[in-house]
């Protein structure tokens, strides 16, 4: 391919560094979970009303009490918004290969928070449920593709402390929203509470469509205005020329020429759904993957109904008056510890997949004991002790999860490696926890025998991470990307951004 020459991308204002795209996702994570937390919040999700049986009853608070919800159909609310996120995260990862991701992510952006908004009119259950499911959708464009935009601007050394920068704002986040679900429902309404996040979201939404569309590796140059410009052909392509200020490609399929606008016209949603399934049944059949993600799974059943039965377990069962700020203290610290610890440990420890395996598997476990010890004891102190320390443990797993899914598959992947990933960790982990540990709740009537249950199931998780560390593994994040991108091609064009890492250099 001698000769050919491809534009460079129009340069992107001085000022968004890739310190500066972190921060902002970082806080839209944060926000996020913000939500979350602030749903399972007492003073946002309150109790139902309780008759004694001399005929004396009390009116519920919050949300519960509000709309007269079971315990059963709470635990539904805190998991709808898993429907809209579990059917749009493979939906916005396929996206990504014919429209800007930046701009999905904007257009994701925008529609949590008229969602949001929406939370906070609603009148029944159903309305809420609804509402929540529209969360999930505006989320799910976000959880695909901002984790490959930072693997691919952190510093070669790096890598892992970043990722654990960024999933370090999940425990802190569900921990604000604790604290500000409790002193909004608390003090003013539980509505409130929802209309607030919305405010603090907008901007990022129009920043989505205002900043210059970064690249992704792995993927041809989009030069879009807006999420409706498209780039990708379907074919694997031989040559990229330059001509008259067009990018033409030569594929195999015709042997000529095309622009990339009249490919992409005659592109049917049938040519996106046949590459899903064919990269998806790639992604299923590599063990390393499904392994992790079946570890993953285990994992986040446990945690995601320490997130939204957290509080309300911790008031019945010591007694915690300010149950709220208490999780949402120690999860704080715990969280930000825990996490950025994992972080700095596998880069320390060298970033591979087998040493993330095995830093998986051990804190796991360890987290696993001290986490079954803590709700063994009577006194609220040693379980808050206890409890602290496993948390740490726990927390520790989230960037060398998140590596391995990054890594064990080529660039042009990622996002749906990250969007599988994230429908199998909800659809089978905290999607049915919150509801059935609800529902186990309403037949066992005690706490402390629910919780130390629900425990155990941090057993298999450090199990499977074990199984982990004696799969051959490959990391793939340095090999030549499936795009329809050559890398002569690739070699041509520019980042984005200007602080790129010595990692990224080295492969454009």
């Amino acid at each position: 391919m001698a000769g050919v020459s491809v534009s460079r991308a129009p340069e992107h204002p001085s000022w968004f560094s890739p310190k500066i795209l972190l921060t902002m996702f970082c806080i839209i994570n944060m926000l996020t979970y913000v939500d979350r937390g602030t749903i399972a919040s007492n003073g946002v999700n309150g109790s139902s009303g309780t008759c004694t049986e001399s005929g004396t009853c009390t009116a519920g608070s919050g949300i519960q009490g509000d709309f007269d919800l079971s315990n059963f159909e709470d635990g539904i609310l805190s998991s709808a918004f898993m429907v809209g996120l579990l059917i749009s995260s493979p939906v916005f990862a396929t996206l990504a290969k014919s429209i800007n991701p930046f701009r999905l992510i904007g257009f994701g952006l925008s529609v949590w928070t008229l969602a949001v908004i929406a939370c906070g009119f609603s009148f029944n259950f159903w309305s809420i449920t609804i509402c929540r499911m529209f969360v999930g959708v505006g989320e799910a464009s976000f959880i695909s593709l901002a984790a490959p935009f930072i693997d691919d601007n952190a510093p070669v050394a790096q890598k892992t402390a970043w990722l654990a920068t960024f999933y370090m704002c999940i425990p802190t986040g569900y921990a604000l929203g604790y604290v500000y679900g409790g002193l909004v429902g608390s003090n003013l309404n539980w509505r409130y509470a929802f209309w607030g996040e919305a405010i603090l979201m907008l901007p990022f939404a129009i920043l989505g469509f205002v900043v210059k569309p970064l690249q992704l590796k792995g993927f041809a140059p989009i030069q879009s205005k807006g999420p409706s410009d498209i780039e990708t052909p379907s074919c694997e392509t031989q040559d990229v020329e330059v001509k008259d200020g067009k990018i033409s490609m030569k594929d195999e399929c015709t042997g000529k020429c095309s622009s990339i606008a009249s490919r992409l016209m005659g592109s049917s949603h049938w040519d996106h759904l046949s590459r899903f399934a064919k990269d998806t049944r790639v992604l299923l059949s590599d063990k390393v993957y499904v392994v992790n993600a079946l570890g993953t799974i285990a994992y986040n059943f446990v945690l995601g109904a320490y997130s939204y039965w957290g509080p309300k377990a911790g008031y019945e069962i010591y007694n915690m008056t300010d149950a709220d700020l208490i999780f949402g203290g120690m999860t704080v610290i715990c969280g930000i510890g825990g996490t950025l610890a994992g972080g700095y440990i596998l880069d320390f420890m060298s970033s591979t997949i087998p040493n993330a395996f095995k830093l998986l598997s051990v804190s796991t476990f360890l987290g696993a004991i001290f986490c079954f010890s803590a709700f063994c004891f009577k006194s609220m102190y040693p379980f808050l002790a206890f409890f602290a320390v496993g948390e740490l443990l726990v927390f520790a797993t989230q960037a060398p999860v998140n590596y391995i899914n990054l890594h064990c598959v080529k660039p042009s992947m990622r996002p749906l490696s990250m969007a599988i990933a994230t429908v199998a960790l909800h659809i089978f982990g905290d999607v049915p926890s919150s509801p059935l540990v609800g529902v186990l709740e309403d037949y066992l009537n005690n706490w402390r025998v629910t919780a130390l249950i629900l425990t155990a199931i941090l057993f298999p998780a450090a199990a499977f991470w074990f199984i982990g560390t004696f799969l051959p593994s490959v990391d793939r994040f340095n090999e030549e990307s499936e795009s329809d991108i050559t890398a002569t091609h690739e070699s041509s064009t520019t980042p984005l951004l200007e602080e790129k890492t010595e990692t990224a250099e080295s492969t454009t």
